[in-house]
């Protein structure tokens, strides 16, 4: 049976960031993730996961202006000391809440930069984060996003992924896979993830159009539900969707399409 954890950033969006924690155990979730902790104290995180009993699973490493439009700076040569800066909040935080899997954001390719400079500074700053993590025990992932969605982001294909991965050489660097993302990008959802279970240690799922709830649009659910298990993957789902509607109304899915 898949393991399914609650997207904080995107679920139970109506209620205030702190209160769906208990919303979340009540819609019966065990484990959660979210975008970012950094605007409260990591204690206070602490105590609704444990008042609640839920396992924080992920979150990113400090992503610069989000509201601004950043999306990672990894790929930035001008931001290197800032992205260090964060991997070492990022880790202050996995440590106060148990985490073990930080998700590094690329970053969007700045006007000028070219691809060969913005992958080589990519490279060096995973391998940074990745030395730094391995020592706390914490492993680094990386994700390809859709350029219909984030436009200029700098990864966005499994195999562009798997490349530099294969470059940085680190241990603990593995592929976090967003089935919505991939099957925007490329589709070849069920052999990619068989191809490449052993780098995969999260996935996230949605469904498209829409980045709505599994069922509701083209991807077949109930089939890669069905192979991921069967694959033996033992990892966490995170379901970061946009509910069509109500949240906990729209939980229907994980009974109709796992049995």
């Amino acid at each position: 049976m898949p393991k399914f954890a609650a997207n904080l950033s995107m679920l139970f969006a109506d209620a205030p960031f702190l209160d769906r924690f208990a919303l979340a155990r009540a819609a019966g979730f065990d484990a959660v993730e979210f975008l970012f902790p950094y605007a409260y104290p990591a204690a206070q995180i602490a105590e609704h996961l444990q008042r609640h009993q839920l396992k924080l699973v992920l979150f990113n490493l400090p992503a610069g202006d989000w509201e601004g439009g950043d999306r990672g700076m990894a790929c930035q040569p001008a931001r290197v000391a800032e992205f260090r800066r964060g991997v070492a909040q990022a880790l202050a935080y996995a440590q106060a809440l148990g985490v073990t899997q930080l998700h590094c954001m690329a970053g969007k390719l700045p006007p000028g930069l070219t691809p060969a400079l913005a992958r080589a500074t990519y490279l060096d700053n995973l391998r940074y984060a990745a030395q730094q993590a391995h020592a706390a025990g914490v492993d680094v992932l990386i994700e390809p996003i859709n350029h219909y969605d984030m436009p200029g982001y700098f990864l966005n294909r499994s195999s562009q992924a798997l490349d530099i991965i294969a470059e940085a050489a680190c241990p603990n660097l593995f592929l976090q896979y967003d089935i919505y993302h991939m099957q925007r990008m490329e589709g070849e959802l069920t052999n990619t993830i068989q191809a490449n279970l052993k780098l995969i240690k999260h996935m996230q799922i949605a469904d498209t159009p829409g980045r709505h709830e599994p069922g509701t649009g083209e991807i077949n659910y109930r089939h890669l539900f069905a192979f991921i298990d069967q694959l033996g993957y033992d990892g966490w789902l995170g379901c970061e969707y946009i509910p069509a509607g109500d949240t906990s109304a729209g939980l229907a899915w994980r009974q109709t399409l796992t049995t």
